[in-house]
């Protein structure tokens, strides 16, 4: 091979790592918009090469700028698509995360339900928006709830000084338990539990007669009063709020989503809409925190059952 020869097949292969990036980035941003399914596979594809291959490559470049001492234009390319590849794996940590592209007015069914608790409950997390649904970046609980009983968001490391902890959870609506969990402990209040392995903690899951399901999770261990196949009215014990799982304090989470998530994992499924009726509230409330002083102040929407209905509904 002459000499031309081999400078101009460096030229080219100094192209690749930004070609690499490309190839991977472009597919998944266009199935991460598609809706559907496709949405969430691209959702899924964008997170792994935010987290894996962008600080890969990054170190890649460090090492290759040191050797170098210079800066070519393939690099330039390499590292503005390994900011853009880098972005989408900072937004499981809360560095600008978008909302995921599902719209409340195509996504269906949705359903409507009661409240899961008869106490009178904050809303820490809910809606259709980031800043009042932080779920809402997410595929799966896209409209997702985290329900509260204060007091609440103070930081105490023990259990029993959070409102929620121990509250009768009740079933939503009239449906057939799909499975159910419980064993799972609870743990340490204040901090975030980084429960990875079991996310959910102790939880039960309904399927609605859409043939989609609603997730309630997070309850105490040794609470849990129902199991797969049992047939629940509205409004019957199923639980009491705990603190297993990924969670930073006793609260309520709720969700609705169309795939089964007993055969796949979370986040690998598509969100739906979830309402809520009989309550002295609006039918999709909202969350929301600001930060005063150094301390958390909880802005959301407070709501309470009022109503004496028996039957789930959906849309």
């Amino acid at each position: 091979m002459t000499l031309a020869a081999r400078s101009r097949l460096r030229s080219v292969a100094r192209w690749i790592p930004p070609g690499l990036l490309a190839a991977v980035l472009l597919p998944s941003w266009v199935l991460y918009l598609s809706g559907g399914m496709r949405a969430v596979t691209g959702w899924i594809a964008l997170l792994t090469a935010g987290q894996l291959l962008a600080p890969l490559m990054l170190l890649v470049l460090i090492v290759h700028a040191i050797r170098k001492r210079r800066f070519s234009r393939p690099m330039r390319a390499t590292l503005a698509l390994t900011a853009l590849a880098l972005w989408p794996g900072l937004w499981s940590i809360g560095i600008l995360p978008v909302r995921f592209p599902s719209s409340i007015e195509n996504a269906s069914p949705s359903a409507t339900v009661r409240l899961p608790s008869n106490e009178k409950l904050r809303v820490a997390w809910g809606g259709d928006r980031l800043a009042t649904n932080y779920h809402a970046f997410t595929p799966d609980q896209r409209w997702a709830y985290d329900l509260l009983v204060e007091p609440a968001a103070h930081g105490s490391e023990r259990l029993d000084d959070y409102g929620c902890y121990g509250t009768p959870v009740v079933a939503p609506a009239s449906a057939r338990v799909h499975y159910s969990t419980d064993g799972a402990p609870d743990h340490v209040p204040g901090k975030i539990s980084w429960d990875l392995r079991n996310p959910v903690g102790n939880s039960v899951v309904f399927k609605l007669e859409t043939g989609t399901y609603l997730v309630i999770a997070h309850l105490k261990p040794g609470s849990v009063l129902v199991e797969a196949g049992d047939d629940v009215r509205e409004g019957e014990p199923i639980g009491a709020c705990g603190n297993s799982g990924n969670t930073s304090e006793p609260h309520i989470h709720i969700h609705h989503q169309r795939q089964d998530p007993k055969s796949r994992p979370i986040n690998f499924s598509e969100g739906l809409p979830l309402y809520f009726r009989d309550h002295d509230g609006p039918a999709m409330p909202q969350g929301g925190l600001e930060t005063r002083d150094e301390r958390i102040v909880l802005t959301g929407n407070t709501v309470q059952h009022v109503g004496t209905g028996t039957a789930g509904s959906s849309e």
